[in-house]
């Protein structure tokens, strides 16, 4: 086992927000790593378009499928009048 040791913590998203705001952190968010991987997918595509993209589709895949399952929490939070807090922190570390 690698044991690494976390040299920075990045705190993102640290708040109580109504389901408005919430949804637009969170989808925000989710958007920029789907067009990050989307960008990647094709850049490693540029010139061979049998490169393996596998990594990519499936967080592609994921990230929408997250999306979705956060739609619900806000449903939820609107139709219980809540609202919702959200703690997201980067921790970068160095690896082999």
């Amino acid at each position: 086992m690698i044991t690494t040791e976390v040299l920075s913590q990045v705190q993102l998203i640290k708040g109580t927000f109504t389901p408005s705001e919430a949804q637009d952190v969170v989808n925000s968010l989710i958007r920029e790593k789907i067009n990050f991987h989307k960008i990647h997918r094709l850049s490693i595509c540029e010139g061979d378009e049998n490169s393996d993209t596998t990594y990519d589709d499936s967080r592609v895949s994921q990230l929408q499928a997250s999306k979705e399952d956060f739609k619900e929490i806000v449903k939820l939070a609107r139709a219980q009048k809540k609202k919702i807090r959200i703690h997201g922190a980067l921790e970068i570390e160095l690896i082999d």
